[in-house]
């Protein structure tokens, strides 16, 4: 089940494994998804179009502060 963890204003929904990006989020959020080789962290932009980074992080703890980073300089 998703959950949201707000820092400076922004969403940062935290979705498990298969669960969609698109049914959670909306644009302007930031999502930490698990999955089998790691936590992806991906951003919904204004059009709804879903970027993440290249590659997952190891643990849920690396991917929520690199989302909080984002969150610090307004994505």
């Amino acid at each position: 089940m998703a959950s949201i963890v707000k820092h400076r204003k922004v969403n940062i929904v935290v979705l498990e494994q298969d669960e969609a990006i698109g049914e959670h989020c909306k644009p302007g959020d930031i999502a930490i998804a698990a999955a089998a080789d790691g936590w992806w962290t991906s951003f919904v932009g204004e059009d709804g179009v879903i970027d993440s980074y290249d590659i997952p992080y190891p643990s849920y703890l690396e991917a929520l502060w690199a989302a909080k980073a984002a969150a610090e300089f307004g994505v």
